[in-house]
């Protein structure tokens, strides 16, 4: 086993510059408490790392599958609320609550799948818009178990210090971007998700026409996308240690797609690109003098990447460091002539 993995390392990590980019990355955000120890910055990251749950989740969710939800902040607040008063009522910690409220948020995007299971396009991203604005109005309406607009606070804190939060947050977001890596992959061999999920987007009727049974994919797809951006939610309560009716605002899932439009939509690293990019940029920003316009800076940069990178900065990267071999379709580096597998010329 140890043998195959230092082979995989070797061969299939090494020689490809994005994939050596993202493990120095990685590396990096787990040795930065230690080079870093100011609180803010660790805190700021610690966020960061919450969100890229959240933006690869609706990338998953719309960018692969090609269901457009513009209301995505539905599972996060579902995650929000779920454990604000599982604690509150019933005196949950952590370790119960993370995945209830995950579990739950999951449950909520099969529900909310069903109605939508035959609208496509701009009908099916106003109705999920729908959903998000209908729950905050029942939060807003229950007040006294929810608390209205003053939320719920007093949630218990995944850890007694803000780098053990981070850690538990950079490993979660870890574990998870993985797992959704692998299920998006179309050339896995071992899931095959990835590769319906690609059919579906790109042309639902003939999926269906192969024997694709595309609603079971739409419905495991919302249920992978709300289970995760519930997680976010979990997590995002019990570091912020309060539970409110922002998680569910139409900013939040527009937060969402900005990220990862900027990133590069149908990349996992795309959205993680776009969350460590931009979060802690509007973030810094606020403790500058310029911190009034840090939303207008940053929707200037958005549309100038849109103009000068319309796939996106990670992608527009990718491709200016990679290249695929025409015969064999394996990544090389861009500055080979030669593929490093079949010797195929690649200029």
């Amino acid at each position: 086993m140890l043998r195959r993995l230092l082979k995989d390392f070797r061969w299939g990590l090494l020689p490809v510059p994005g994939r050596v980019i993202a493990l120095i990355f990685f590396v990096a955000l787990f040795i930065f408490p230690l080079i870093v120890p100011a609180t803010y910055y660790v805190r700021v990251l610690t966020y960061a790392n919450i969100f890229v749950i959240f933006a690869v989740s609706w990338d998953l969710l719309s960018g692969y599958t090609g269901q457009v939800n513009f209301g995505h902040a539905l599972f996060f607040g579902v995650g929000v609320y779920s454990v604000a008063l599982l604690n509150k009522y019933f005196g949950l910690q952590p370790w119960a609550t993370i995945p209830i409220g995950a579990l739950v948020a999951a449950l909520v995007g099969v529900a909310t799948c069903i109605p939508a299971l035959r609208l496509r396009g701009p009908y099916l991203s106003l109705l999920t818009m729908a959903f998000p604005i209908m729950l905050a109005y029942l939060v807003m309406a229950f007040k006294d178990v929810t608390g209205g607009e003053f939320g719920i606070g007093g949630i218990p804190r995944l850890a007694g210090t803000v780098t053990g939060e981070y850690y538990i947050c950079l490993l979660v977001m870890t574990a998870s971007v993985f797992i959704m890596y692998k299920l998006t992959d179309a050339r896995s061999s071992f899931v095959r998700t990835g590769l319906i999920f690609h059919a579906i987007r790109e042309d639902e009727i003939a999926a269906r026409a192969t024997g694709i049974n595309t609603i079971r994919y739409k419905i495991l797809a919302f249920a992978i996308g709300g289970l995760f951006a519930g997680l976010a939610g979990v997590l995002y309560t019990h570091v912020a240690r309060a539970a409110g009716p922002s998680a569910l605002s139409l900013t939040m899932s527009f937060q969402a797609i900005i990220w990862v439009v900027f990133g590069g939509i149908v990349s996992i690293y795309g959205a993680v690109a776009g969350v460590y990019t931009l979060y802690p940029l509007v973030e810094f920003l606020r403790r500058t003098p310029i911190g009034q316009y840090r939303l207008l800076v940053m929707a200037v940069i958005v549309i100038l990447i849109l103009l000068f990178m319309p796939e996106g900065v990670a992608v527009w990267i990718r491709d200016k460091i990679e290249t695929e071999c025409p015969r064999c379709k394996l990544t090389n580096a861009a500055w080979r002539r030669e593929c490093r597998a079949c010797g195929a010329p690649l200029r």
